[in-house]
């Protein structure tokens, strides 16, 4: 009479291949992961970037020496936080504004800058100097 069931190397290599899928699913998981609070970040940056060029620059003719909600209520306040929580201006923040060229509260131009995880700091500076 012939037994059924499988060998152990049979369950072996199968524990081997789930072991093997769920590395790559881990890893191409996490990257994603990543690459999804970047682009998070960039749009952030580039939201406060355009607001400030499009809206708060052509109206004061000057650029502000600090950045908050209150400065540009065009933008969506949700977007001075980074994905951490944390506020723009704020120690642990990845979202920094820099004034430059500054007399009192206005200034010439500006430096905003995230950090990324998985690519260089992403910057975006005034166009106007």
């Amino acid at each position: 009479m012939k037994q059924r069931g499988f060998t152990v190397i049979e369950l072996l290599a199968l524990v081997v291949l789930l072991l093997v899928v769920g590395a790559v699913f881990w890893t191409q998981k996490s990257a994603i992961e990543t690459s999804a609070r970047d682009d998070q970040r960039k749009i952030s940056i580039n939201a406060l970037y355009y607001s400030l060029e499009e809206v708060y620059y052509p109206t004061n003719k000057h650029y502000p020496k600090t950045l908050s909600a209150s400065t540009l209520p065009s933008v969506d306040p949700d977007l001075f936080k980074d994905p951490s929580g944390k506020e723009l201006g704020k120690a642990e923040s990845d979202y920094s504004y820099e004034g430059k060229n500054c007399t009192g509260e206005t200034c010439k131009s500006y430096s905003l800058r995230t950090r990324l995880e998985s690519e260089a700091d992403f910057v975006k500076d005034s166009r106007n100097d």
